[in-house]
């Protein structure tokens, strides 16, 4: 399995068979797959040990005076603007009883395809955004409570509906690969998908509601 140019968070990375989770990684533990934690360039580093597993992580894309920017021609050094029909990911900032504000962080290319070979432009500024309370689910719009499907610092995939207005684009999680792909608990610790509503806490066993995203 080659590592892909430029990954989200939640974008499978490789087996634990056959890599260490590193720094940006994060181990998945129904599936054994390591999977992105946070958007950047994907690296593997080879063990000095005999026998042991290469390490896997990413770097994060900030600015270092002592560092050489991070060289790919998928990392965009101006921003991408967002259009209808881009697939984004986004990152949750304020849950309200009609819409859930976000910040756009990476935008993908047309008709809301998303996948590990480099699509994406990680944003250079964040961009704002709402999801409606009525775009969140495909069906059975007048039961969603929007503080069930989204917490705030949630990492959302989305897809942009609408320009909306002069503040804020419009998203949508109706579709099934589309919704919450990384979340913590109310203790802070890091929690993976059981189903389609929920994720659970590997620590403290509790399990917390959200619209969550189908793994690809």
């Amino acid at each position: 399995m080659s590592l892909p140019d430029l990954a989200y968070p939640g974008l499978p990375l490789g087996p634990s068979s056959s890599y260490i989770p590193g720094p940006g990684t994060h181990l998945h533990l129904e599936s054994s797959t390591i999977h992105a934690s946070i958007a950047g360039c994907p690296t593997f580093i080879p063990s000095t040990a005999k026998g042991s597993k290469p390490t896997l992580s990413i770097p994060r894309l900030l600015p270092s005076p002592t560092h050489a920017p991070i060289p790919s021609s998928n990392v965009s050094n101006t921003n991408t603007l967002p259009t209808v029909g881009s697939g984004v990911l986004c990152r949750v900032t304020r849950v309200k009883s009609k819409q859930v504000d976000v910040v756009i962080l990476v935008v993908y290319g047309a008709e809301g395809k998303f996948g590990g070979g480099g699509e994406g432009s990680v944003c250079a500024d964040e961009w704002q955004a709402v999801i409606r309370k009525e775009d969140i689910r495909a069906t059975e719009k007048e039961k969603v409570v929007t503080a069930e499907g989204f917490r705030v610092g949630d990492v959302v995939r989305g897809v942009v509906i609408s320009l909306g207005d002069q503040s804020n684009y419009y998203l949508a999680t109706g579709r099934n690969e589309l919704g919450v792909i990384m979340a913590k608990s109310e203790v802070g610790n890091k929690m993976y998908p059981i189903s389609w509503k929920e994720f659970k806490d590997p620590v403290t066993g509790e399990t917390e509601g959200r619209k969550v995203a189908k793994p690809f």
